[in-house]
């Protein structure tokens, strides 16, 4: 996997640009329907790092509130209660841009790839996840790995919200 490191705006389809985080590391995106991916570097004592990916679908994708309660619904709380009980939204205008936001804990048990039985199964992870709204249709941004490391990375991830653009 190579590895980039961008401290200028990138240029995403459909226009959308946004500044890359220091710290963060950039590498050719893994599928055609991820526009960005990187890696931000975990914690002391965690195990993994964190993976951050920008999805675009070409104006497709789905609403906002089905891609939050998709989101909400991978992860799973350990005293059975359900995340929508614990999952922040929050939304807010960046740049002229609707971006809607989700943020909960608990254990990760996304399917490990689209439409798979196997699922993943990560106990103490954060979810950052959010749709940004743009003219030529919606953007999908989704943040996931240890809890700790997540934190870690709390500024970088609204500073990077903050930054969205569309050119």
């Amino acid at each position: 996997m190579t590895f980039l490191s961008l401290a200028a705006p990138a240029m995403l389809a459909a226009g959308l640009t946004f500044t890359t985080p220091e710290g963060w590391r950039q590498s050719a995106p893994a599928s055609s329907m991820r526009v960005a991916e990187f890696t931000l570097p975990r914690a002391a004592g965690d195990a993994e790092d964190a993976i951050l990916i920008v999805y675009y679908f070409g104006g497709q994708g789905g609403g906002v509130d089905a891609n939050m309660q998709r989101w909400i619904g991978q992860m799973q709380q350990a005293n059975g209660q359900p995340s929508s009980a614990s999952a922040r939204k929050e939304s807010r205008k960046v740049n002229g841009l609707a971006v809607t936001l989700v943020d909960v804990s608990g254990t990760y048990v996304a399917e490990m790839s689209p439409g798979a039985a196997n699922r993943n199964n990560k106990p103490h992870f954060r979810l950052r996840a959010g749709v940004v709204e743009t003219p030529k249709g919606p953007y999908f941004i989704k943040l996931t790995g240890p809890e700790k490391t997540v934190t870690k990375w709390d500024r970088a991830f609204d500073q990077f919200v903050s930054s969205f653009k569309v050119q």
